[in-house]
């Protein structure tokens, strides 16, 4: 109890509190754009962790999650399109209501639900801290690697309709975190020295934006059309109150489903809202309105949804393993911040993991009170063609990506990881399986090489002394737990869903994707079946094995089933298929932005870049153009100053000497 006061003084110091409250602002203005959520969000401000304060970080960061789930509310009941995956089920009511001149009460009933359900998960948060504590502090290696395997086997088998293409994802992104040096013995792997740049690995903020962001700005682009229409929110303010404590107890029963799925690695937003939304239908017993503007439909999603962060924050904090992908791009937060989640972290900085807690029931409330107090001008906002703001949207993302290493190429990796989410995001391929396979993949190595090296010792000992340390009781508890979960998970893979829609359309282009893809890890096994040293080739080796293994079993359900079968899923067969703008045409010009970097730097690329698409997609006039762009290359050059930050430079400043912040 002494470290859960001394973490309530702590976030309630002025500069926290602002930084909270900065990290809310943050999380509101991208949870109001269709697509983006939290794992965008987090991954513009992971590089500017560096250096800063923990609890001023941690504060930054929690705000930011804890208010996307609020926010995205925005897009799913005005726009009829889902704020992100987790906000899906809340357009089936919401919008009708919207539609029938209810908005301000869909808001507001979601609004209530959602602060609620945050306060729910953040109090479940705290207690299950005081009440596992003891639990926690027994796991040891062996424990810590099963309940890594445990995590993984969730997110790889709970990751979509087809539980194969979940393992695929997951086992890809593992792979392509051992690119780089081992981390046991620095043996290369698919990197060579002669190109150093990956020599490293993939950076984290690259992998998040590219995965996620690039694909949904992408998308949205090419639609071309305001995000929506109108901008009216209606009456029903104190009705949509009312209406949450009419269904008080529907709402408590979602909150505690949210934090249930929350808790499961893997599984957070892709499927919570449909849980929710599925009980609330089952239990009603007047049905007839679901779907046509129910103010249940709203309620129900929208509780379990802000409960999911607080149950997902149990398995980041306490094991280290992320329970979905914005707590994946959390832990890379954490690590720049000094902090190593896990056991270690509930025994030795209790009092940073209780300011977690706090910090995370206070955004709530921010969160939902600035939601009320903007919503007009936020519903304002929405009339505003997405085109306008992709520009600055991306200038963001390149400006972020760029600090991770201070490369141009991080741009050059930015959009080529940005065409792999496209692709995994048009084929149905789990994108969260994907992140957080990546980020697991280099501590699983570690906890893999460890364990190994330590139950070697107990063998040569004796063999009854490293069967004791291999199979304690808490592992065996969870190895079978593993196996229950790949079998329910299996069952009830059908259920789960990314996209609402999922057109299936001819053979030819999903099959070329996983072809790339299979090609691509039996280049990885050979590779790694080529490394010298035994421990730094035996977990790429296995992954590896596993993941190649999958996609040939893929490929086989390919070659045997019809066209219409979920294997076949491609979004461009159905309605983004026939968007005004092409997939490559809009990718053209982020390879514009990229060609025009490496010659010019990226502030002359940028304002070629924004005069072009101004002038062309945005159809300005030449002065609204050059005004656009001056406002946006202002405010990056602002943040660049107050942060200390330069600009990539080009081949230009190579000859010629040219003064900040063009150098």
């Amino acid at each position: 109890m002494g470290e859960l006061v001394e973490a309530f003084v702590l976030i309630f110091q002025p500069v926290q509190l602002a930084y909270l409250f900065g990290g809310v602002l943050l999380g509101l203005s991208i949870g109001v754009l269709p697509g983006l959520g939290g794992i965008a969000g987090l991954a513009l401000v992971l590089p500017f962790m560096y250096g800063m304060d923990p609890v001023a970080g941690l504060a930054l960061m929690v705000g930011l999650i804890a208010v996307i789930p609020t926010s995205d509310t925005f897009s799913s009941v005005l726009l009829g399109i889902p704020g992100s995956s987790a906000s899906q089920a809340t357009v089936l009511d919401g919008f009708p209501l919207a539609k029938q001149g209810h908005a301000a009460r869909a808001l507001s009933a979601a609004f209530a639900s959602s602060l609620f359900g945050g306060l729910f998960g953040a109090v479940i948060l705290s207690f299950f801290i005081l009440i596992a504590r003891p639990l926690i502090l027994a796991f040891g290696l062996p424990e810590m690697l099963m309940i890594t395997i445990l995590g993984m086997s969730m997110v790889a088998i709970l990751a979509g309709r087809v539980p194969l293409k979940g393992v695929v994802a997951a086992g890809t992104g593992i792979m392509a975190g051992t690119i780089g040096a081992a981390p046991a013995g620095g043996s290369l792997r698919m990197s060579t020295y002669d190109f150093p740049y990956i020599v490293d690995g993939l950076q984290l903020v690259i992998v998040g934006l590219g995965i996620y962001a690039v694909p949904e700005i992408v998308s949205l682009l090419r639609q071309d059309r305001p995000i929506a229409e109108g901008g009216t929110l209606g009456d029903g303010w104190v009705q949509g109150v009312k209406d949450w404590w009419d269904n008080k107890w529907l709402s408590v029963r979602c909150a505690v489903i949210g934090v249930l799925v929350g808790v499961i690695p893997g599984l957070g937003g892709s499927v919570v809202d449909w849980i929710a939304y599925g009980s609330a239908v089952q239990t009603a017993k007047d049905r007839s309105m679901f779907g046509q503007g129910d103010i249940r439909g709203v309620i129900a999603p929208e509780s379990s949804n802000n409960a999911k962060e607080g149950g997902g924050l149990v398995p980041t904090l306490i094991f280290g393993i992320p329970g979905s992908g914005s707590m994946a791009i959390f832990l890379g937060g954490l690590a720049l911040l000094n902090l190593s989640p896990g056991p270690q972290m509930v025994r030795n900085n209790l009092d940073i993991t209780y300011t977690i807690v706090w910090s995370l029931a206070l955004a709530n409330v921010f969160g939902a009170g600035l939601c009320i107090l903007l919503s007009k001008y936020i519903a304002k906002l929405t009339t505003i063609r997405f085109t306008i703001l992709a520009p600055y949207l991306f200038m963001m993302i390149a400006f972020a990506a760029f600090q991770s290493r201070q490369s141009p190429l991080d741009l050059a990796a930015l959009i080529l990881i940005g065409i792999i989410g496209i692709l995994l995001r048009r084929f149905d391929f789990s994108r969260p399986a994907f992140l957080i396979g990546f980020v697991l993949s280099q501590q699983s190595e570690i906890f893999v090489n460890q364990a190994f090296q330590i139950a070697g010792a107990r063998f040569r000992r004796s063999f009854e002394n490293g069967l004791d340390y291999i199979l304690s009781p808490i592992t065996i508890v969870l190895l079978i737990l593993t196996v229950v979960s790949i079998v329910v998970g299996i069952k009830a893979s059908k259920n789960i869903r990314e996209n609402i829609d999922a057109p299936t359309g001819s053979k030819m282009a999903p099959a070329i994707f996983l072809g790339v893809v299979t090609v691509y890890l039996l280049i990885s096994v050979i590779d790694a079946f080529g490394v010298s040293r035994l421990q730094d080739k035996v977990f790429p080796l296995t992954v590896g094995l596993v993941t190649l293994a999958g996609a040939v079993l893929l490929l086989i359900r390919m070659w045997r089933t019809p066209e219409t079968d979920d294997v076949f899923i491609d979004l461009e067969e159905g309605a983004e298929g026939e968007a005004p703008h092409g997939l490559w045409s809009t990718l053209a010009w982020f390879g514009l932005l990229l060609g025009l970097t490496f010659l010019f730097g990226l502030i002359i690329a940028q304002i070629g870049f924004m005069m072009g698409f101004f002038l062309t997609r945005g159809r300005f006039g030449l002065t609204r153009a050059a005004v656009a762009t001056a406002i946006g290359i202002a405010f990056i050059m602002g943040l660049a100053s107050i942060l200390g930050r330069d600009f990539p430079p080009g081949l230009l400043q190579a000859y010629v000497d040219l003064p900040w912040p063009l150098h």
